[in-house]
């Protein structure tokens, strides 16, 4: 079992977001085994994560307060226990549009 407390959380700069604080839960760089990692993101209101793609999985699920999810199939709101599978190379857009904070929880396998 590993256990990470709120207060051993690592907190990380996720490139093209913004008006978002984001942190590792379980990493390899908090000593996780996991073949993935998790992390806490907070979307200020009008906070964002850019158009982009990535080569790997993700799972999105929101936690608190609601968060616009944008592919090039459309768009979706999300409201708390709702979640979102991101396909490799899926570009998307995250925004959170109201004025009070979203939570979300991410999950990402490493790269190969």
């Amino acid at each position: 079992m590993k256990v990470t407390r709120l207060d051993e959380a690592v907190p990380y700069n996720a490139a093209k977001h913004s008006g978002v604080h984001a942190m590792y839960l379980q990493h390899q760089k908090l000593g996780s085994d996991a073949p993935y990692w998790v992390a806490c993101s907070y979307y200020l209101p009008g906070g964002k994560a850019e158009w982009d793609a990535s080569p790997l999985h993700k799972v999105y699920v929101l936690l608190d307060g609601e968060l616009t999810v944008a592919t090039e199939a459309g768009e979706t709101t999300l409201y708390p226990m709702d979640s979102v599978y991101l396909a490799p190379n899926e570009r998307r857009e995250v925004r959170n549009d109201t004025n009070r904070v979203a939570t979300m929880l991410v999950i990402m396998p490493y790269p190969a």
